[in-house]
């Protein structure tokens, strides 16, 4: 009876923990000026294929004047669905930004707001990604920081499959910032 216990127990926990539309992944890519605040959300995946494409939702003054600007990254798959770790809430989606043709996400750099101390502090302000044909695609969000370096590439025969997004959930009175950092897998 207590090894039936320990069985499900453990069966319980492996499913709570599971990533979402987990699946072998070749290599991890990510960026270093990510901002320092939040908390990582799920892994998700593309069910089938790679992304081609992503929106964002952005954000400007509230009523407490406190701006969050990229909250959230959602990515659109070979096979017309989205996918997206944890997003703050606030903000609205931008449109969708493709690669031309069969093009596919392959690399990407983050515009990050570094801390600015007693004011309002905003982190992650938006992001651009580069396509296998080498277009690049820029969101439209706030242009609060710099864009760092770009990430490594996902190699040869590989793209952007899944992502995990890094966000500082709602802090009331105090300042929020949303999304702080990302970083995407790469599959062949």
């Amino acid at each position: 009876m207590e090894n039936s216990i320990s069985i499900v127990v453990f069966l319980i926990i492996s499913c709570y923990l599971r990533d979402g539309g987990a699946k072998s992944y070749d290599h991890i890519i990510s960026v270093e000026n990510g901002g320092p605040w939040g908390y990582w959300g799920r892994k998700e995946f593309c069910p089938q294929g790679h992304a081609s494409g992503f929106v964002e939702p952005y954000q400007g003054g509230t009523v407490h004047q406190d701006d969050t600007s990229l909250n959230g990254i959602r990515l659109f798959c070979d096979d017309k669905k989205f996918i997206s770790s944890i997003v703050g809430k606030w903000g609205a989606w931008s449109d969708i930004q493709y690669c031309r043709g069969r093009s596919k996400l392959v690399a990407f750099s983050l515009r990050v707001e570094r801390p600015v101390g007693p004011s309002d502090d905003t982190a992650a302000n938006n992001i651009q990604f580069k396509c296998s044909n080498n277009d690049i695609l820029v969101g439209n969000s706030h242009e609060w920081g710099k864009f760092g370096p770009w990430s490594a590439s996902c190699g040869p025969g590989a793209y952007i499959c899944g992502l995990q997004t890094k966000v500082e959930i709602v802090q009331g009175m105090e300042d929020d910032t949303a999304l702080n950092d990302v970083r995407f897998f790469c599959c062949s």
